[in-house]
């Protein structure tokens, strides 16, 4: 069956992230992160913020919560496992000076984020992976944890049953968080980490730990992070385009929508596909867009106590 576009949708979410995207007074501090465990995370992060905090520290700090929780299963601890059955972690993290630092293909390492700030401010490169990263990982101090619990063992097990060893495509395998924070200075940080697409070949990476595409910050424009099938992201430098998009008047929402709609230009077949963006300009304006309904993001700041907000789609 196709697809109904809903271009004519107008709910309380599109008008609210209107509103932000209209808005000149410069709101600050805010935090905003992708899904449903971005409320946690945030609620972390806000805690720095709220007393003048870095967005740099705020970032780590919040993403650090789905990570460390085995219950926020496409994330971290607990993540679903690649067809091997190994569980490897992507991440990075960017400054507002320009600085990044990322990890990609990373085992046995509970909080990649942090591994990718010290990537960022400890060694004169941008990416580490594999084995390397964990090397790097341990010799910071970083303690080796299995990473596969029981829960996502078990449906590891009962996907081989199935699977005819086929990785997982479909429009709900795509629940990164990724975070974005201005903070009291003005400046403005973000982090994305993620376990991957559930049951990946081995070895595959996605957007998440590719900066300009999972993530990317100019302090002069904002900010913006990807969720979905990082294969699409990373086709359109999607993250980094959102923000050049910003650079050129957009508000953060209009931002989200144009490189959405050029995503689904370029691929079409999109029935089981999902890919939404987040974006936050200087100003604390934020928005959100997604091909599909069911994106939704976490905002916390002086105005929003930390609302979970459905956001717009082209489809329903």
């Amino acid at each position: 069956m196709p697809l109904a576009c809903s271009s004519e949708k107008k709910d309380s979410t599109e008008a609210t992230a209107a509103a932000a995207g209209n808005d000149s007074q410069v709101k600050k501090p805010v935090v905003i992160s992708t899904w449903n465990h971005g409320m946690a995370a945030n609620a972390a992060a806000w805690k720095l913020l709220k007393d003048g905090g870095s967005a740099l520290d705020a970032v780590e700090a919040g993403v650090r919560v789905p990570e460390s929780d085995p219950e926020v299963r496409t994330v971290g601890l607990g993540g679903y496992p690649d067809r091997e059955g190994k569980v490897t972690l992507d991440a990075c993290i960017m400054d507002q000076n320009s600085n990044c630092g990322s990890v990609a293909f990373l085992e046995e390492i509970v909080n990649p984020i942090s591994v990718a700030r010290k990537v960022m401010e400890d060694t004169p490169h941008v990416m580490l992976v594999g084995e390397g990263a964990l090397q790097f990982a341990v010799e910071k101090g970083f303690e080796r944890t299995n990473l596969l619990t029981e829960a996502s063992k078990k449906d590891y097990e009962n996907w081989l049953k199935e699977s005819k060893y086929q990785p997982v495509i479909n429009i709900e395998n795509h629940d990164t968080i990724g975070m974005l924070a201005l903070d009291e200075k003005g400046d403005i940080s973000g982090a994305c980490t993620t376990s991957g697409a559930s049951y990946k070949m081995h070895g595959r990476v996605g957007d998440s730990p590719i900066i300009g595409a999972g993530l990317f910050v100019d302090n002069e424009v904002g900010g913006a992070c990807a969720t979905g099938l990082g294969e699409a992201i990373i086709r359109v430098s999607g993250s980094a385009m959102v923000v050049e998009v910003m650079r050129q008047g957009a508000t953060p929402q209009e931002a989200c929508k144009i490189i959405v709609e050029r995503i689904y230009n370029k691929l079409k077949d999109v029935e089981n596909l999902q890919v939404g963006f987040l974006a936050l300009d200087k100003k604390g304006n934020y928005g959100g867009y997604a091909i599909h309904k069911g994106f939704n993001y976490a905002i916390y700041s002086n105005a929003v106590n930390n609302e979970l907000i459905d956001a717009t789609s082209m489809f329903n």
